[in-house]
């Protein structure tokens, strides 16, 4: 099975119900769904498919080097972030690279395809998962080639101080490590990146995004990178597999960061709802949860002998186990913030298997 979120064709299909009819709190997407400008868009244009894509994506990448005030030589598309996670690792052929744990799979698993030696930074319960000043020194202790970081982290959800990211962005530039920074879920934050201001100056700085998951579209796939290293960005585009990124998913990624009203409909639509789920999960004594900064919620489930998951996919409600990120065992999940209704589903349930709490 993936260990991914929002497997719901395979949940459905192992519990012999219609995946139709499962809840789906385990992928990070924005329930208010793709843009409408976006849908049009596409309807207006299914020609497109039609033809082969521009090979260099020229427009995509004109469209996203103008919304992030960048030159057009420092980004690259691709189909979706994880394509760039593995070709950014094969192109810069790290020997030793340090992992934060938790942390998303693919970093791993991209890194160990390399042949690359790992180093684990781990992350304390009790210091909330969140990355503090003992990160610098291990990087000066192990002098990795590359170090990857989320910010906010996936699956707990903790975003690092400002001040921090920019000292280890500094500390990597001296030491020349390859920072690469995954900020697949910084446009639900409405402040947005902090390193963003870094890229002019620090060649070392690869910064990750992901479209699929604010803008509701993961059957499209669409992800970008970001790095003042052209010499890198030149590789990458030099050595990537061509058209990579489907037509539909190019015309997309060439409007989504300009579309300002829905942006700000969706940061307000979370910082209600959001709060709200925290709020209502939080009084559960038995669920110890984490203030979220993304439009997920990280949280451990204290009663022994108790699988969740299991328990909420008899109410036909789908939530993301965490035991297989390193680190963590079956006792951590991570649930989406889904609508006001959606979530008072989730709560309901909550207490049912909990005890009515």
């Amino acid at each position: 099975m993936s260990e991914h979120g929002g497997n719901i064709v395979e949940t459905g299909l192992r519990l012999g119900v219609d995946p139709a009819l499962l809840l789906d709190f385990s992928a990070n997407i924005n329930p208010l769904g793709l843009p409408e400008r976006i849908a049009a868009l596409i309807a207006d244009n299914l020609s497109v498919i039609e033809r082969y894509p521009d090979v260099e994506y020229r427009h995509l990448h004109q469209a996203l080097a103008s919304a992030n005030r960048c030159g057009y030589d420092q980004v690259i598309a691709g189909n979706g972030e994880t394509e760039l996670i593995y070709g950014l690792v094969r192109a810069l052929k790290p020997r030793r690279a340090m992992l934060l744990v938790p942390g998303f799979a693919e970093y791993r698993r991209a890194l160990r395809q390399q042949g690359c030696e790992i180093i684990e930074h781990r992350l304390d319960e009790d210091s909330d998962f969140q990355v503090t000043p003992r990160l610098l020194d291990a990087v000066r202790e192990q002098k990795p080639d590359c170090l990857f970081i989320a910010t906010p982290n996936n699956p707990t959800g903790q975003m690092p101080d400002a001040a921090l990211l920019n000292a280890l962005t500094d500390l990597c530039e001296s030491m020349q490590i390859a920072l690469i920074v995954d900020e697949a879920f910084i446009d639900f934050l409405p402040q947005g990146s902090a390193l963003a201001a870094r890229l002019p100056d620090a060649r070392f700085l690869y910064l990750l995004r992901s479209l699929t998951k604010f803008f509701a579209l993961p059957g499209l796939r669409l992800g970008y990178l970001l790095s003042s290293n052209v010499t890198t960005i030149r590789t990458l585009k030099a050595t990537r597999e061509p058209w990579s990124v489907n037509a539909l998913a190019a015309l997309a990624g060439e409007h989504l960061l300009t579309d300002e009203a829905y942006i700000a409909r969706s940061h307000a639509f979370f910082a209600r709802e959001r709060a709200g789920l925290f709020q209502a999960m939080s009084q559960f004594a038995q669920l110890k949860v984490w203030r979220p900064a993304a439009n997920f919620i990280f949280f451990r489930c204290l009663r022994p002998g108790l699988h969740l998951q299991d328990a909420l996919l008899t109410r036909h409600i789908l939530i993301r186990h965490c035991e297989n990120y390193p680190g963590l065992d079956n006792t951590y999940y991570r649930v989406a913030v889904r609508s006001g209704r959606e979530n008072e589903r989730l709560i309901a349930a909550l207490a049912e298997v909990l005890g009515g709490e």
